[in-house]
């Protein structure tokens, strides 16, 4: 029977720009995926501490996956600067190798508001970020924002991103209003769901528990089937 560990570890990864400081739970001893998490923006005060990031991290636990979190560049103990995206695409493509290095495993992506925009570029890959699909397997885009604080995201690249994706955003997200969410998640290539949480603000303040759920019903009912349904749980 396998068995699940839930030791945190705090290490520092090797990033394009200098250490990447991150935290890794490592998974059931016969995951068939790892799993990365990727926090909002610095600017707003978003780390991989981050309540969103955190109980997103805990869902991919549960199902028993290796998983891993980390700072971008500049914040917190990672080195570098801050490069609205452009050095954070690499940020994301080096802990893709870290964690495609140590565990052989392909890895399930999960992005929360900047997190998600960075990652998913990467994931999806446009005209200067290479596919990554052969590694990447699925893809949940948590809050995924259109436009915060002067800055506005172009997701044009979705049209042709075959990768499975999952959108789970709140009815009331201040960054994200549902009507042009809708119109982007449908022109995206399939597969594609989205989720809205009723009420759910940019933060799912009070709505976490329903964002957890809505994440976790998505992996088991894409990523384990037959025999397999059965996910690992851990509190």
């Amino acid at each position: 029977m396998s068995t699940i560990s839930a030791r945190l570890q705090t290490l520092t990864i090797p990033g394009p720009a200098g250490g990447l400081e991150a935290l890794l739970v490592e998974g059931q001893s016969d995951a068939r995926y790892a799993a990365l998490v990727c926090h909002p923006h610095p600017l707003g005060g978003g780390t991989m501490h981050n309540k969103v990031v955190y109980r997103a991290a805990k869902t991919m636990q549960s199902l028993g996956f290796p998983t891993l979190r980390f700072n971008f560049r500049g914040t917190g103990l990672s080195e570098g600067q801050h490069d609205e995206g452009r050095g954070e695409r690499d940020d994301v493509r080096a802990a893709l190798d870290w964690l495609h290095h140590r565990y052989a495993l392909p890895v399930l992506v999960v992005g929360f508001s900047f997190g998600a925009h960075v990652a998913l570029r990467v994931c999806c890959g446009d005209a200067d970020v290479p596919r990554s699909e052969a590694r990447v397997p699925g893809f949940a885009a948590l809050g995924l924002p259109l436009a915060a604080e002067g800055r506005d995201y172009s997701y044009d690249f979705l049209a042709s991103c075959t990768l499975p994706k999952l959108f789970i955003s709140g009815g009331a997200d201040q960054y994200g209003p549902q009507a042009a969410l809708v119109r982007i998640v449908a022109s995206a290539a399939q597969p594609a769901s989205l989720v809205i949480i009723p009420d759910a603000d940019h933060f799912f303040a009070g709505k976490l528990e329903q964002m957890q759920d809505a994440l976790r019903e998505w992996l088991v009912s894409r990523f384990f089937s037959g025999a397999d349904a059965s996910a690992p749980h851990t509190p």
